[in-house]
């Protein structure tokens, strides 16, 4: 006897003030083109009230959602929002095999840029309805989280330098300047910077040094667009480590605009190296993943291999 399978269950989880409201604006838009674009699809919607809030949200989503049909469409979440959302979703969905739809909506979208996802929304529900999804690595983070998580699962870069503590200033900026936030946070920050002691393990190899920042990417995304980790792989099993050495603050002003096209690492203070562990340690440093703090060094990162199915457009999906 055939199992009769009434479509999948699309579980959307906005957060309705991302991007100043810009969220809640292009809700009705984007449920009317998922419902026109899956019509044998349910959907259900929840705005949230909150950071636990939508965290619960998106893990009762994964929950519920029931195991795949062959021939048949899996129930998905479906996240909108900003980096925070973005980050809660794949930890929810982290490891289940429920994929994972990204609407941006707020200040950076950088998970969803290095994954060639659009940040437009016909764009993105174009991408959600065609169904195509990449089967991605996660970084795998461990050490004294916030909250007191054991682990937290992240889609893009962890950074602990310079570059943390300009996420860190534009998370508490009292306005919202869009990407110019990052720029502002960024000159601010490198007024009174200086060099910073590291004490890194990588794949087993002891190595101590200063550096401006070191970034460890799994996709190469962070800060609203910059490529701190241009060459990142999410199907390759390794994260990439950028390391800018010490360097004087009108070098780093230098290279800083040049981080949006990754043009950064042809200078002689950048190195570049890959590795499938890392463990992070060292003088006043603060770990930032995904737009959202992690919590005080050491952290220990791991690339994890096929951990998380994302939409993607079709071309993404077939280049894997």
């Amino acid at each position: 006897m055939a199992l009769h399978y009434d479509g999948p269950t699309l579980t959307l989880v906005v957060n309705p003030a991302a991007g100043r409201g810009r969220a809640r604006r292009l809700l009705p838009q984007l449920t009317a083109g998922l419902v026109a674009g899956l019509p044998d699809a349910t959907l259900h919607v929840h705005q949230t009230t909150s950071f636990s809030d939508a965290r619960l949200r998106c893990i009762q989503a994964v929950e519920k959602a029931r195991p795949p049909v062959e021939g048949h469409r899996r129930d998905a979440l479906i996240v909108m929002g900003g980096d925070g959302m973005m980050h809660l979703g794949l930890n929810a969905a982290a490891g289940t095999g429920v994929p994972l739809g990204l609407v941006a909506a707020g200040r950076g979208n950088d998970f969803g840029r290095g994954l060639g996802v659009p940040p437009d929304l016909s764009g993105a529900i174009r991408t959600i309805v065609g169904g195509h999804t990449l089967r991605m690595d996660l970084m795998e983070v461990t050490g004294a989280l916030l909250e007191g998580a054991e682990r937290r699962w992240v889609g893009s870069i962890v950074s602990t330098g310079f570059d943390a503590r300009v996420n860190y200033r534009t998370n508490h900026l009292r306005w919202n300047l869009g990407q110019l936030s990052y720029t502002w946070s960024a000159l601010a920050e490198l007024s009174r910077f200086e060099p910073l002691s590291y004490r890194l393990v990588i794949d087993g190899v002891p190595r101590e040094q200063t550096a401006m920042f070191i970034a460890v990417g799994n996709a190469g995304v962070f800060g609203g667009g910059m490529r701190g980790c241009p060459d990142a792989d999410v199907t390759d099993g390794l994260l990439d480590i950028t390391i800018i050495n010490p360097v004087s603050r009108a070098t780093l002003l230098r290279l800083l605009p040049t981080m949006f096209s990754g043009g950064f690492v042809k200078d002689p203070a950048v190195e570049l190296l890959r590795a499938r562990q890392v463990r992070v340690d060292g003088d006043g440093l603060y770990g930032m993943a995904d737009g959202e703090e992690l919590g005080p060094v050491p952290l220990h990162l791991r690339a994890v291999p096929d951990m998380l199915d994302v939409f993607v457009p079709a071309e993404r999906a077939a280049a894997g």
